[in-house]
């Protein structure tokens, strides 16, 4: 096993502008994951990493011994503690972060039967918390606008707990273009909407589009979706938190997909 001591390493190097960089993960496809729970479920969508780092704890780590007894072939590197914690944002490191190739969607829209349309939704919690409970609900596939924030940053991927492997996550899309290239029922959350959510029929081809945590949906989108929902809401409380809102719009559609099998 290798051990790199030196912040001029030139694979060092190049994992810190990785890790800092949005620009760079996008140039090479590559980002970090961070910890074992994310790379468990990489591992269990039937991948595996590029490369492995370690510090020196995670040789008694028995969690992160067996994750390494299911990669025999994929080199790994120690890395000293303080280089290690650089490549972290947790105070506490994990002990193992993985090098990993950003999966490419291949399922095109058309092909799609549950999907989310995120437009410019900035915060990376929100975009994580929202991709988590789109794998948890059952889509297939999430498409994000440009404005969105990097789907693949240790933020989004920390905050959506493995929920990446099991979607198909196509980042700077023409949403307008992919809303028209759906074929089901395009349902846009607004707080203007008159209908009521737990009112309307989302058990068949759904796609649900969400807009940015102020200024909401564009006109553009709005313009085309099949029907405009609401969340009814009790006492004075005006709007909910966008990914909140999502995650209930998600899991009603998800409720009335079940029933219907």
């Amino acid at each position: 096993m290798k051990l790199i001591q030196s912040r001029d390493n030139p694979l060092y190097k190049e994992l810190v502008k990785l890790f800092g960089s949005a620009r760079q993960r996008g140039k090479v496809n590559q980002t970090l994951l961070d910890g074992a729970h994310l790379l468990a479920s990489y591992l269990d969508a039937g991948m595996q990493p590029q490369h492995v780092l370690i510090n020196n704890a995670a040789l008694s780590d028995t969690e992160i011994t067996a994750l390494l007894g299911r990669m025999d072939a994929v080199p790994v590197t120690q890395l000293d503690e303080k280089l290690f914690a650089k490549l972290s944002e947790l105070k506490t490191p994990t002990g193992i972060i993985a090098l990993i190739d950003v999966p490419v969607p291949d399922t095109p829209v058309s092909q799609s039967r549950f999907a989310l349309l995120l437009e410019d939704i900035q915060d990376p919690g929100n975009l994580g918390s929202m991709l988590r409970s789109a794998a948890a609900a059952g889509c297939d596939a999430v498409f994000l606008s440009p404005g969105c924030a990097d789907a693949w940053s240790p933020k989004v991927l920390r905050a959506a707990m493995g929920g990446h492997f099991a979607l198909q996550i196509h980042e700077l899309q023409d949403l307008p273009g992919v809303a028209k290239g759906f074929s089901g029922t395009l349902l846009a959350a607004s707080l203007q909407a008159k209908h009521n959510l737990y009112d309307c029929d989302l058990s068949g081809n759904l796609a649900l589009l969400i807009g940015n945590e102020g200024a909401g949906l564009s006109s553009e989108l709005l313009n085309l979706a099949t029907q405009r929902i609401t969340i009814p809401m009790h006492g004075k409380v005006e709007s909910l938190n966008a990914a909140a809102a999502t995650a209930i719009c998600l899991f009603e559609a998800a409720r009335q997909r079940q029933m219907k099998t």
